[in-house]
């Protein structure tokens, strides 16, 4: 794929992305020779993508590697999940301090998503990679040692940190590594399988680490996974990836306004849940973060090498998914977040039991996943996401019937398997349906992009969910003074609700994606 500043001639159909990579293993990987006129310059193998392709015989591996980078991100929000009440118990926290370990992460992952997912383009896929990745388990063992909450929660801003440029680098080793639509598409249900696996494993072992070993351990645990990765990406990820200039032409004002204001909205939002909505605490960040993220369009249609291409947005696929991704995403955070609290709290189950109820939810994203994989490519992403998001919507309705004299078995287990299978049949088509069509220079910005959407929109509603049960519970209470697992109930209840809105919204909304046979997908240049 030619960049704006070569002379390299095409050597092969633009609307072939599998003529780039062979993904069998008796056939070697083509490579395409650098006739550009600037020989002086950026002679590494940085600055060609088509020579980062790695071989066949890796394939396998930098599959497993994706993978096992994005176990680690999931695992350790689901564990952190299960641990939160064992957390505020020990560093003596209050409701918004215990929210904030959670939103501290997202803050810090959705803040600099962009910023990741355009410097993998620009500086590589590894070295992006090998940073995240040092960063998250450096700041996973400060969590571990944290002996209040304000380091903890710092810990948690460098781990969203860490991941902000360890997602995107992992999404585009994938579209970059498998370019062939149906292996693409098995790559990325895999992707998808593990997602899921990790919210299983996370919230069982954060059971059970939290309960034998002590909550510190849910953070630990990455260490030695953190090790592992760094010693598998210096064997397996290629060297290269980077585009011509490589950090010179990171846009700086570009990255500085979109960081700036997606962590202002985010903040604005999160604030609401202990303040008013009419609040300076709220309306103030908010306020500044529409501002900046306006001010960073004006940046992106100036600068010679935005850090997002306004052009990429005119793809239909990656515009429309990605609010889909915002919507599914606000509902399925708040979803763990919310039955974590109403296990322990009002069911009084322990942190190993609660882990052990998620696991059939996550089993049944699992099935989605493995269903929306093999249908994918004869159907395209909307019927599956349309399908998914409609049981996505009656499971949460049913879940909201839950009650304080309830059981698990009665009122949790089957709206919670329903709504979970609906997430896994969407979500895997979702991201095929955003990213399928990008130009493979630019993997990098649309899977930070995407990333970008699934981030803030768990981050936004988390708060609005968290928001909607405090109040409903504030005003039971007033109601009711003795009543607190009733209003506590009352108020998981009426968020839960609010999350089927979020579902119902993202089916209609899937209705705007192309279909199968749309047209093909826009070729961008940066």
């Amino acid at each position: 794929m030619r960049t704006a500043d070569s002379s390299q001639p095409p050597a092969r159909n633009p609307q072939d992305p599998a003529a780039t990579v062979e993904t069998t293993a008796d056939t070697s990987v083509e490579t395409t020779a650098d006739t550009s006129a600037d020989t002086s310059a950026d002679t590494s193998a940085d600055t060609h993508p088509e020579r980062s392709r790695p071989r066949p015989r890796s394939t396998t591996a930098i599959l497993v590697l994706a993978c096992a980078a994005q176990f680690m991100v999931i695992l350790d929000v689901t564990i952190v999940n299960v641990a939160l009440p064992a957390m505020r118990a020990e560093l003596h926290l209050d409701a918004a301090g215990q929210q904030w370990i959670v939103n501290a992460y997202t803050l810090g992952f959705a803040g600099l998503l962009l910023l990741g997912g355009r410097t993998a383009d620009l500086v590589g896929n590894r070295r992006a990679f090998l940073a995240g990745v040092t960063a998250f388990t450096l700041a996973s063992l400060a969590g571990g040692l944290a002996d209040g909450g304000g380091p903890l929660v710092a810990a948690r801003a460098v781990q969203g940190v860490g991941g902000a440029f360890l997602a995107p680098a992992t999404l585009a080793l994938l579209m970059r590594t498998f370019t062939d639509p149906a292996s693409r598409a098995r790559a990325m249900g895999a992707w998808s399988v593990v997602t899921a696996a990790g919210g299983a494993v996370g919230a069982v072992v954060g059971g059970v680490l939290t309960e034998y070993a002590g909550w510190r351990w849910v953070l630990f645990v990455n260490v030695p996974i953190g090790a592992a990765l760094l010693t598998a990406a210096l064997l397996y990820v290629p060297a290269a990836g980077g585009g011509r200039g490589g950090a010179r032409r990171l846009d700086l004002p570009g990255a500085l306004t979109a960081t700036a204001g997606l962590t202002a909205l985010v903040h604005g939002t999160i604030a609401s849940e202990t303040h008013g909505w009419d609040s300076p605490h709220v309306w103030v960040p908010a306020g500044a973060g529409a501002l900046l993220l306006a001010a960073f369009v004006v940046v992106e249609s100036r600068v010679a090498h935005p850090l997002v291409p306004l052009a990429i947005l005119r793809h239909r696929g990656l515009a429309v998914a990605n609010p889909l991704v915002m919507a599914m995403s606000g509902a399925g955070f708040s979803m763990w977040f919310l039955l974590s609290l109403h296990l322990q709290q009002n069911l009084g189950f322990s942190a190993v039991r609660a882990g052990l109820c998620f696991v059939p939810g996550s089993l049944g994203i699992i099935a989605g996943a493995g269903i929306a994989t093999r249908l994918v490519a004869r159907t395209g992403p909307r019927p599956l996401i349309v399908a998914g998001m409609t049981l996505g919507t009656a499971g949460f309705v049913w879940l909201s019937r839950i009650s304080a004299g309830g059981s698990y078995a009665g009122e949790v287990a089957g709206p919670f398997v329903l709504t979970s299978l609906g997430f896994g049949l969407a979500l895997m088509p979702a991201m095929v349906a955003a990213t399928g069509g990008t130009d493979p220079a630019e993997a990098g910005l649309a899977s930070g992009i995407l990333n970008t959407s699934r981030q803030v929109g768990g981050a936004l509603g988390l708060a609005v969910l968290a928001t909607v049960a405090s109040h409903t519970t504030a005003a039971r209470l007033a109601w009711r003074p003795h009543e607190l697992q009733q209003a506590l109930t009352a108020g998981y209840g009426r968020a839960l609700l609010t999350a089927a809105a979020f579902t119902a919204c993202a089916a209609l909304g899937a209705l705007a994606l192309p279909g199968r046979r749309g047209k093909a997908p826009l070729r961008h240049h940066s």
